[in-house]
């Protein structure tokens, strides 16, 4: 993978897939002696859009993020908002086709899902669903994008920073001593954005260079 953006990444933007390029979305503004990453971008996600072009991404991910937007918002002039339904088409719009969303979140019913007070989007085994094919519900919210399923499933947070599964034999052995030892609290997203089906014809399989 050439591009990669981390959104809500704080100082430091991971990497899970070893991308070439890496980059930066979060709230915070680095003072200016801090502005020395190029690739790093300031933005609230809740209320603003991914300040990248289309297709710029072969993968983006969102590590400890996505239970912060809020479901729904009511704006200035009364009109109802879902900033979470926003995020997700501004996901898909700046990944390329075939493009991967790796996310990873606490999830609903692990107690870590609530216990932060600034937790406001609760997600469940099912909620990946709603933006995926052959159910795209979220229609009817907003919703204009199209993702399938690479993966969905429980795991131990600190365990899949990164999405390299051939991991050396030491840290074979640490996975299955904390597997033991802990709870799987929070739910892993790969979901694969598809851009040139019947439903969007519009769109093409070619990379932004």
């Amino acid at each position: 993978m050439k591009r990669h953006l981390d959104i809500g990444c704080g100082k430091r933007p991971r990497n899970p897939f070893g991308a070439e390029e890496v980059f930066g979305v979060d709230i915070y503004q680095p003072p200016r002696d801090e502005q020395t990453n190029l690739n790093y971008r300031s933005a609230n996600l809740t209320l603003e859009p991914i300040p990248f072009q289309d297709n710029y991404f072969d993968s983006i991910s969102a590590f400890d993020f996505i239970e912060h937007i809020p479901r729904m918002l009511l704006s200035q002039e009364n009109q109802v908002r879902f900033p979470f339904i926003e995020l997700m088409n501004e996901i898909w719009r700046t990944l390329n086709h075939g493009g991967v969303f790796y996310a990873v979140t606490p999830a609903y019913p692990a107690p870590e899902a609530f216990q932060d007070p600034t937790h406001i989007n609760i997600i469940t085994e099912e909620t990946h669903q709603y933006f995926c094919r052959d159910y795209l519900y979220s229609r009817n919210y907003g919703f204009m994008g199209q993702f399938e399923v690479i993966e969905s499933t429980w795991v131990h947070p600190r365990l899949h920073l990164t999405a390299e599964r051939s991991i050396g034999k030491h840290l074979r052995s640490l996975k299955r001593s904390l597997i033991k030892r802990q709870r799987k609290t929070h739910l892993l997203w790969q979901l694969r954005a598809i851009k040139h089906t019947e439903h969007n014809p519009q769109f093409k399989n070619e990379n932004i260079s």
